[in-house]
């Protein structure tokens, strides 16, 4: 059977995005009407909008950033894809970290040992990745926030400072609270997960919401917790 070679140009349409009009980046689709675009774009342009950049469907009234999620199987199709886009985006992170003074973390500081560990992710199954998770992302890069609750008909936590990854998503946190609120992991939609009164998207990992949301501030990153707003 013949290969047969398509030029990049011919699906830079379908990797780029709208906004920047760059190659796709922590690519992150609307679960509205299924259009993607780089993570940083989005959420820049739903703090100020709710609408989709791309069709104008209306995303959620008041709460947009809860309606996108983080599309891996199409991040690692523009990887593959582009030469040496990935090695370029780790590079960047890199000189982000030394112009602003900041120690490079180890989750990043060596772009073949990302790679390595992209590519063997990519064609690992899915048991084999639960065996490599034995370690509980004790190797990944750490932060530490502090867990407090934000509703006077919701108990505290016994213990609210935490420890963890920096890949863990608002989703793992969520799920978290709900199992120590409720005793019950399967609740944790009933939750919602804050940073400066602003409610998080599920799919926000701790280091995107370290880096936009807590800056300046100093650690640990203090984030609260209520029973979500449908439910009140």
């Amino acid at each position: 059977m013949m290969e047969r070679k398509v030029r990049l140009k011919t699906v830079n349409p379908f990797i780029t995005c709208y906004i920047c009009k760059g190659y796709l980046v922590d690519s992150t689709t609307i679960t509205e009407c299924l259009h993607t675009f780089c993570k940083s774009c989005i959420v820049k342009y739903l703090e100020e909008k709710n609408t989709c950049p791309k069709c104008h469907i209306e995303i959620h009234q008041s709460y947009p950033l809860n309606y996108i999620s983080f599309d891996r199987t199409m991040q690692d199709i523009v990887y593959k894809l582009v030469p040496n886009l990935q090695e370029k985006e780790f590079q960047r992170m890199q000189e982000f970290y030394r112009k602003r003074g900041l120690s490079v973390p180890s989750s990043i500081a060596t772009i073949s040992t990302v790679n390595d560990e992209n590519s063997n992710e990519c064609n690992k199954s899915q048991s084999q990745e639960n065996n490599e998770d034995e370690d509980h992302h004790r190797s990944d890069e750490q932060v530490n926030i502090c867990l407090e609750c934000r509703a006077p008909n919701l108990k505290h936590l016994k213990r609210r400072y935490l420890r963890i990854s920096t890949q863990a998503t608002i989703t793992h946190l969520k799920k978290f609270v709900a199992l120590k609120l409720y005793n019950n992991i399967n609740r944790f939609k009933e939750v919602d997960i804050l940073c400066n009164e602003e409610i998080l998207g599920k799919d926000h990992t701790l280091k995107f919401v370290a880096v936009t949301r807590w800056r300046s501030k100093d650690a640990p990153l203090l984030l609260h917790y209520r029973q979500r707003v449908a439910d009140l």
